[in-house]
């Protein structure tokens, strides 16, 4: 965009920004809700978790088909009607009389949502002139994480202060703003031409059956014990089956639904590798902190929101510094510095005990938020650095599908290692538990010998108290294995940083400006 685009570059920048975090909120507040949505819903653990799994496999579905949908309908159009549909589907699910209601709503708010944030991401990219190509990753990096960030806390304070449906409320009003700002500031480019030809559709169902089966086998393998289950085990092979149908599909097609052609380009191919990796310890750590902090640490939801927030914050205030940096001294240092920092702070987290306490947290947080948003922004620039801007809606969907993918990979290798590290560890522990033990025998004798009635209530009691510490200490262990496993993925990450390009992104050639709408 010439321009106009760049008088309104900021305006835009603030448009963007203000979908993106509305997106990428809802991934994480619903989350500290789900306990009170299953009693007043009457759902079991098993059936709450469809609030969430219906909600991610929307959004994955959604992601890559962003530019075709764009080319079909217009950009800005697309964009309206996603923003709408999501705020429309938030009001619904605040208005759910059941949980097959809510489930339906929250798969309908995770396709609105999926489109948001892979739009913004390239409508940002045109926004700004090639030299400040950092500067817009670290716009956009910001609306991403304050999100996830400030979701916990805020759901926990709307759920504890009001009620669960406070929390797809709030959006409303965002929601709304946000379409107007749209509707004044933001223009379909010259270069996009719409497409009226046949839509491909067997490109589309080898897609969503295929991304469909992977995202359900992640959610639910490790409730089903993997594969030992002929659920997972149909899971697999149709996700295989039909991932394999489809990037054949879109090889052959003249007209695909979603552009694999792009992979071509080496530093887009290897920088959208490098942010599925990451984003596997990534999501991990998402998910494992705050557990960590809830089940061992005794930790309310608010407050395990409040120790993680200086993550958030850090991250916050490092993109528009690493957007900055971008163009001085590239994208390979600001990629290797955050891995290492990052590195460095799951093993911080890796070496914790039981009696860690809220200064033990706050230096690996800060220092996570302080590594990611160096990565985030450096990744996020260089990899669409060479991808022409016909192509960058197709790339930035691309991009952000894998990146969610693996991080659902990591989600299920977490649940998996905690839960099987726990038990190996407790089956560890349980052997130096003998009466042969003195400090066995002699906690025993303390804890029983304490007042009240009689003496096998206060032996039994005891014996209660101790596998309970036994468990706990087994969890420790395998939360420190865990954080470990998450320390070698990235100190590994680092030979692929050599793969990126170098120096400043190119000059990009100027495709006109915003045509009327």
């Amino acid at each position: 965009m010439s321009g106009r685009g760049q008088t309104n570059k900021w305006l835009i920048a603030v448009t963007v920004i203000m979908g993106t975090i509305m997106a990428a909120l809802d991934i994480s507040i619903v989350n500290v809700a789900l306990p009170y949505m299953r009693g007043n819903l009457g759902a079991s653990m098993e059936e709450i978790t469809w609030v969430a799994t219906g909600y991610m496999l929307s959004n994955v579905i959604i992601m890559p088909l962003v530019a075709m949908m764009s080319e079909r309908y217009g950009r800005k159009r697309f964009y309206i009607a996603s923003i709408f549909f999501f705020t429309a589907s938030s009001l619904m699910c605040a208005m759910s009389w059941d949980l097959t209601s809510l489930v339906v709503f929250r798969i309908m708010q995770g396709a609105g949502g999926g489109a948001i944030i892979p739009l913004g991401q390239a409508i940002l990219r045109e926004s700004f002139p090639p030299e400040e190509q950092g500067i817009a990753m670290g716009v956009y990096g910001f609306g991403v994480v304050l999100g996830p960030a400030f979701g916990p806390v805020l759901g926990g304070w709307l759920t504890d202060n009001f009620s669960w449906r406070w929390i797809f409320l709030v959006n409303i009003p965002i929601g709304i703003l946000n379409l107007i700002l749209i509707s004044r500031f933001i223009h379909d480019p010259a270069y996009l031409k719409r497409e009226k030809g046949r839509m491909d559709w067997e490109g589309l169902g080898f897609l969503v059956l295929g991304l469909g089966a992977l995202q359900l086998m992640l959610e639910k393998g490790e409730s089903r014990d993997w594969f030992q289950s002929n659920f997972i085990v149909y899971m697999a092979l149709i996700a295989l089956v039909a991932t394999v149908l489809f990037i054949w599909r879109e090889l052959v097609c003249d007209k695909p639904a979603v552009d694999l052609r792009v992979l071509k380009d080496v530093s887009f191919a290897s920088g959208t590798f490098l942010i599925g990796i990451l984003g596997l310890g990534q999501y991990a750590a998402l998910f494992m902190l705050p557990m960590f902090l809830q089940q061992l640490l005794g930790y309310s939801a608010l407050n395990s929101g409040l120790v993680l927030m200086p993550r958030g914050l850090c991250m916050a205030l490092v993109m528009p510094v690493a957007g900055r940096l971008y163009n001085r001294i590239g994208p390979r240092i600001l990629i290797a510095a955050g891995i290492i920092v990052t590195t460095f702070s799951f093993w911080q987290l890796s070496i914790l005990s039981l009696n860690a306490g809220f200064w033990d947290l706050l230096v690996p947080n800060m220092l996570q938020g302080g590594g990611f948003g160096l990565i985030f922004v450096a990744v996020s620039t260089v990899v669409l650095s060479s991808i022409e801007k016909p192509r960058m809606t197709a790339a930035t969907g691309l991009y952000n599908v894998v990146r969610q993918v693996f991080g659902s990979v990591g989600i299920a290798i977490a649940a998996t290692v905690l839960s099987r590290g726990q038990q190996i560890y407790r089956a560890g522990l349980v052997k130096n538990l003998t009466a042969f033990n003195p400090n066995v025998t002699n906690w025993l004798r303390t804890v029983a010998g304490m007042p009240g009635g009689g003496f096998y209530a206060p032996r039994r009691m005891a014996l209660g108290l101790l596998d309970g510490a036994l468990m706990r200490q087994a969890g420790m262990l395998a939360y420190n294995h865990l954080f470990l496993l998450v320390t070698a993925v990235f100190a590994l990450c680092m030979p692929l940083v050599l793969m990126l390009r170098g120096g400043r992104p190119p000059e990009l050639p100027e495709m006109g400006g915003p045509v009327p709408d």
